[in-house]
């Protein structure tokens, strides 16, 4: 069975050995998530979509992220690395990058990738990305952060003319809520 709190020390361990922690952050959740049974046995079925807080500290977040079905949201970024292990479900990420000169900050879509239970990949601290559960069922990941993920100055774009403004965690919330209401 995953043990959460042995995941969390091994991750702040990985903190401290240098290097920013990320290459053996992401070995330990590729690990994880390896046998999605036994996160899934660790952490719960997952009952709901939402941005679920495991541990949290300004070096590093820790959350189990639910993603309702069919759910989408908006193009952000994290201004800090992360890393995502699917354990159940999918989630599909479209990568934007910021258009030359745009004053309104716009961004154009420049790559995609599908995760599923068992996958685990990097993002890179500048990335900016949109993640929507393409299934009829809830995805559930393990998203580990390079630092506090809720004090972080981080951006969002609009989903229809692409605009850069501050992210809006409250936002972010309701559009969790609105889609477990479905």
């Amino acid at each position: 069975m995953f043990d959460l709190d042995r995941f969390i020390e091994e991750c702040r361990a990985a903190l401290a050995e240098g290097e920013g922690g990320q290459r053996p952050i992401r070995e330990l959740t590729t690990r994880a998530v390896r046998d999605p049974g036994a996160v899934l046995a660790g952490l719960g079925e997952p009952q709901c979509g939402g941005l679920n807080v495991l541990h949290r500290s300004p070096e590093l977040t820790v959350l189990n992220v639910v993603w309702a079905p069919r759910m989408t949201l908006m193009p952000h970024n994290h201004g800090m690395w992360a890393v995502i292990g699917v354990y159940t479900g999918g989630e599909d990420n479209i990568f934007w990058r910021r258009l030359p000169d745009s004053p309104a900050g716009a961004v154009e879509a420049a790559g995609a990738r599908s995760l599923r239970a068992g996958d685990c990949t990097v993002l890179g601290r500048d990335i900016i990305h949109s993640v929507t559960n393409p299934l009829s069922r809830l995805t559930g990941a393990i998203h580990v952060y390079g630092g506090d993920f809720f004090a972080a100055g981080r951006s969002e774009w609009d989903a229809e003319t692409l605009s850069e403004q501050p992210y809006d965690l409250e936002k972010a919330r309701r559009m969790f809520a609105e889609a477990n209401a479905g």
